[in-house]
């Protein structure tokens, strides 16, 4: 096996994203040394703005996700150590910089944390536990957003029993040159046909559709609030399913949330290489059944989101047995595809979810299962938590002593 290069472990760094500054690890300049071994063991280090900061943690665990997957790589340890008063203005005035000469290209805030719900193939219930995680994260008092990318099989806003047409919030944007060529090609009055166009830019910013849940609140965007029935088929090639969700991102006023929860398509095609680069920070968590056919596809969607260098963040299965009233269980799709997915990743397996009637019923009412009671609604529940408290933590910069948006600091830029 041919072993990583420092250059190939500088150039994964770059997908590590630090939320407070907004921008790559390596772009920051907070990397001043990367060396390895040739049996394979790696030593990153990392010059942090404040020791103190609690996204240390986050960081060590992306740099780690990313590194440990090039060729030949054993180990990664992360040393740290702490910029100085001129380095941290420094990094500061990179970042201010980058800002001001790229402005953000979607409105998720670098504070949320995103997770890819993906799955290699249709059919295994990918979007019921993204709508189910959703709504047990938001019961825990957090601010959870749904994006369902899955355009063409778009099933959320049933699931989560949210109606009505996503509106417009004035930002006062100025029209602009790719705003008015898309009008010439009918922008978004075609919403709804088979053959219609993708959305367009405007003026305004979209307001999400949103839900109380407990303390908690969702948020929901979906290709299902802005066409007229739901019964209408989109006939969309790839390039305008991608131009959709990028719309979803960039002109969706998202606002403050802790977590985006994305309903990926099944498979690895446009929609999902687009939100892999348009979302480089985001985690995946994959959806298989305990089947070696659902196997096996799933895991050519963790090689997808790993080759885009994102972290896979664990396996859920799903339809693992049929739980009877008795107490009985019945391995109906078979045992084990989860678990040897999950050793296959070299990743945890978070849990694994029994077939349950209510998931069903409880999707076509509207009402997520994991509100109530039932078997799949104590697992369900019991994998939000292990996401919020260990796998997929939310971001939290409340006692960080450096923040890039608070006053300004006098910094002098030589260029």
């Amino acid at each position: 096996m041919t072993l990583a290069t420092t250059a190939d472990i500088m150039a994964v760094l770059r997908g590590v994203i630090d939320p407070e500054l907004g921008s790559n690890i390596v772009e920051l300049g907070m990397v001043p040394k990367v060396a390895i071994d040739d049996d394979g063991s790696v030593r990153v280090k990392v010059a942090l703005t404040t020791l103190g900061c609690p996204l240390q943690a986050q960081i060590r665990k992306d740099v780690v996700a990313r590194v440990e997957q090039l060729p030949g790589v054993t180990s990664v340890k992360v040393e740290w150590s702490e910029l100085t008063q001129d380095g941290r203005a420094e990094v500061m005035a990179i970042a201010r910089k980058r800002i001001a000469e790229n402005p953000p290209d979607n409105e998720i805030l670098p504070s949320t944390k995103v997770v890819m719900i993906a799955s290699g193939k249709g059919g295994v219930g990918k979007s019921s536990v993204t709508s189910n995680l959703a709504a047990a994260i938001a019961s825990m008092g957090f601010t959870v957003g749904v994006l369902d990318a899955d355009i063409w099989g778009y099933s959320i806003p049933r699931m989560l029993g949210i109606e009505g047409r996503l509106e417009g919030v004035t930002v006062g944007a100025k029209a602009s040159p790719e705003t008015d060529a898309d009008a010439e090609t009918g922008g978004e009055s075609g919403i709804g046909d088979g053959d219609a166009p993708a959305p367009k830019r405007s003026q305004t910013k979209i307001a999400p559709n949103q839900r109380r849940i407990g303390d908690g609140r969702l948020k929901v965007v979906s290709m299902g609030f802005l066409v007229d029935q739901e019964e209408s088929a989109l006939m969309w090639r790839g390039l305008i399913l991608n131009r959709a969700v990028q719309h979803f991102l960039e002109d969706v006023r998202w606002g403050d949330m802790d977590y985006l929860l994305i309903d990926m398509p099944p498979g690895t095609g446009d929609v999902q290489m687009g939100l892999a680069k348009m979302l480089p920070r985001a985690e995946m968590i994959i959806i298989t059944t305990p089947t070696l056919a659902a196997q096996k596809v799933a895991a050519r969607a963790a090689s997808m989101g790993r080759k885009n260098y994102l972290r896979i963040a664990g396996v859920i299965e799903n339809m693992t047995a049929f739980v009877a009233p008795d107490g009985s269980r019945h391995e109906i799709f078979g045992a084990g595809g989860g678990q040897d997915l999950a050793n296959e990743l070299n990743v945890p397996l978070l849990g694994q979810i029994p077939i349950d009637g209510a998931v069903a019923s409880g999707g076509d009412r509207g009402e997520p299962s994991v509100l109530g009671d039932g078997p799949a609604a104590t697992e369900l529940r019991r994998i939000a938590e292990l996401m919020v408290t260990e796998i997929t933590p939310p971001v939290d910069m409340g006692t960080c002593t450096v923040r890039l948006m608070e006053a300004p600091v006098e910094i002098s830029l030589s260029s």
